[in-house]
């Protein structure tokens, strides 16, 4: 029964049960410490707590999202060992997920309420890039972890130079992200025109401006 090989039915039941556990319940255990947890804790005024809630809180979004996207996009690749990089860039994205969720109970916030929605929407966009073509689903990792290396790199310039915790979390996100953008091209993935980037962008900026403050 172990190694029985799960039918397309099953694996999207799993990656639907994965989805509802991670939206509606708290993030998977990370395989890696939180670069925060040897940084110690500073003062922040009630302004600088509450604008690194809400920073901390799209990216979590984020990663709900990375999550749900990546097993979107395992689901529905052709070759098996597109869907195996999904499958291992997904569990790195756990840890980001598990990171800022701690932070953000740290500081004394809550994680976005539309998580369900955002989850959502980027597994059936996942699943369609992977539908299309594993050079199309590699392309589009790509462009999204540029999209969230420009919002951390942005994150790091705005978070409190006090909040040494949330800062060191998103440097290491942002390193992590890079390293996934540049192997999924050196994977063949396809490399998006810039006005598709554009769209990209205007997309994402809606989703973190509306996860800043929901």
């Amino acid at each position: 029964m172990a190694n029985r090989q799960l039918s397309g039915l099953d694996q999207i039941l799993t990656q639907l049960d994965q989805g509802l556990r991670m939206v509606l319940s708290n993030a998977p255990a990370p395989q890696r410490v939180s670069p925060a947890v040897e940084i110690a804790d500073t003062e922040l005024s009630d302004q600088e707590r509450q604008h690194s809630i809400g920073l901390m809180r799209v990216n979590h979004a984020g990663e709900v999202c990375a999550q749900a996207l990546y097993q979107g996009q395992a689901l529905t690749a052709k070759l098996p060992e597109v869907g195996e990089q999904m499958e291992h860039a997904a569990a790195e994205e756990i840890d980001h997920l598990a990171w800022c969720e701690e932070r953000i109970v740290e500081l004394g916030g809550r994680t976005s309420a539309l998580n369900p929605v955002w989850y959502a929407m980027s597994l059936g966009i996942g699943a369609g890039a992977g539908l299309i073509s594993d050079k199309l689903s590699l392309g589009f990792v790509a462009a999204t972890e540029d999209q969230v290396c420009d919002h951390l790199q942005k994150h790091l310039e705005d978070l409190p130079i006090s909040d040494r915790k949330s800062r060191a979390i998103v440097k290491q996100m942002l390193d992590d992200e890079a390293r996934h953008a540049k192997a999924a091209l050196e994977a063949g993935g396809h490399r998006f025109p810039a006005p598709v980037k554009k769209l990209m962008t205007f997309v994402s900026s809606a989703m973190t401006g509306i996860s800043y403050r929901l």
